[in-house]
């Protein structure tokens, strides 16, 4: 590992390998870029022990630096790999595999009255940029997803996963030698040194898209200073709210599982909406199955009122995403002012509607402005996995060019076929 910068020269040096790799990748069949993602699989099951000596390494670091750093309970949940999230990273891979190939597909084809046929057709989009924080297993839904849409992907993991995102890495570089196919398609930087992310996305011309997964911080300082165009990742801000005609018990098991399932997931709800309607039977048995699985309560003067045991939430709660486990809870009055409470708080991430009502959940879907909205689930389906993605490079949550989980489809584009037999357009 590079503990020093980066020199602009070998970074541009990475890129133009990236670049000549994607061109390779180009010229490579479904078959071969299946055996690739195979042979990777096999190499981290292979090097597991490796994986996890280098994950527990950084956990012990990430546990000493404490929340003072911004290591809290969730960030290092996102961190920690175990055998069984090890193992699932390789089936992960394996699933991509077993995908269909995205690319080459005709999306769409007409004739024109001069006999032309126009075809639109997907394509890989480049070069991609992945730049993510404390999160190792992201290193393996990257590359895999990248080279089966035929991308070429640079990754720059955080310094919290370094040494386990290069022994993830390596073994995709590892794979793709085995079967004839250019290492640099998956190539990552070889330091943690944040000064370098600005030179990255500037890089015009040699990255395509840049994806970023983080924090806040990290994606804004992104977007500030990009001159590529940029696939941004907002926080998780999730809301659940249970409607009038909620059913208790699944409203019961839902909240649970979406806020509490795993707190430091994006898609974990932060904030809790209960109907006025219903406040006085739903409510407190709902936050009683939170408090008593160890979540902190703050809530409205109403939600007060009820269970007093809840702490009286501030203005910046209902802007907080927690990543830990605690929720904001607020009695609304009607369905109106629950989707005002969200369209204006939220990330335009995920949200969910309890309800039996199926005119309310059909307005609350289409009144919503989140990437991904539920009916009667959990939050915690905001999954590339979940969708059938196989895997997921990160919820996109603006509006171009790809909106919720982005898998195979998500990371191609197109371009046009016109098919003639000599045509020539008229002077």
């Amino acid at each position: 590992m590079v503990t020093g910068s980066v020199t602009d020269d070998l970074l541009i040096a990475l890129g133009e390998s990236a670049r000549a790799a994607y061109a390779r990748l180009q010229l490579a069949g479904e078959e071969a870029k299946n055996a690739a993602l195979l042979a990777a699989a096999e190499q981290i099951e292979a090097r597991a022990d490796q994986i996890l000596a280098a994950n527990a390494v950084e956990v012990a670091a990430a546990k000493a630096a404490g929340v003072a750093a911004g290591m809290t309970d969730g960030l290092l949940d996102r961190l920690l790999l175990t055998p069984t999230r090890v193992q699932a990273m390789a089936d992960g891979v394996r699933s991509v595999a077993a995908l269909p190939d995205p690319v080459g597909r005709v999306l769409a084809q007409w004739p024109r009255p001069n006999r032309l046929t126009i075809r639109r057709v997907s394509i890989p989009i480049g070069v991609i940029a992945m730049i993510y924080e404390a999160r190792p297993n992201v290193t393996a839904d990257a590359a895999a997803l990248c080279l089966k849409s035929g991308n070429a992907v640079v990754l720059r993991p955080g310094r919290e996963c370094f040494e386990t995102a290069r022994v993830i890495a390596d073994c995709f570089a590892t794979a793709l030698q085995q079967v004839g196919l250019p290492p640099a398609a998956v190539t990552m930087v070889p330091t943690a040194d944040r000064a370098l992310v600005t030179q990255l996305v500037q890089m015009n011309g040699l990255i395509d898209l840049v994806i970023p997964r983080g924090g806040i911080a990290l994606q804004q300082m992104i977007v500030d200073q990009a001159r590529v165009p940029v696939l941004q990742h907002l926080a998780g801000l999730c809301h659940v709210y249970v409607h009038a005609g909620a059913d208790l018990a699944m409203a019961r098991a839902v909240v649970l599982n979406a806020k509490l399932r795993r707190v430091g997931v994006c898609g974990a709800a932060e904030t809790l909406l209960v109907d006025q309607a219903v406040a006085a039977s739903h409510l407190v048995p709902i936050l009683q199955d939170l408090a008593a699985a160890g979540c902190e309560i703050r809530g409205d003067k109403t939600v007060q009122a009820l269970f007093p045991a809840a702490s009286l939430a501030t203005e910046q709660d209902w802007q907080t995403e927690y990543l830990a486990p605690i929720i904001a809870v607020r009695v609304v009055t009607d369905l109106a002012q629950a989707v005002a409470h969200i369209n204006h708080y939220g990330s335009h991430h995920t949200d969910s509607i309890i309800t039996d009502d199926p005119t309310t959940a059909a307005a609350f879907l289409a009144q919503v402005d989140s990437a991904m909205v539920l009916h009667n689930a959990s939050t915690q389906f905001a999954d590339g996995g979940e969708f059938g993605f196989g895997a997921e490079i990160g919820i996109a949550t603006g509006r171009l060019h790809a909106r919720g989980p982005v898998g195979l489809e998500q990371l191609t584009t197109y371009k046009y076929h016109l098919l003639g037999n000599g045509q020539c357009r008229p002077v």
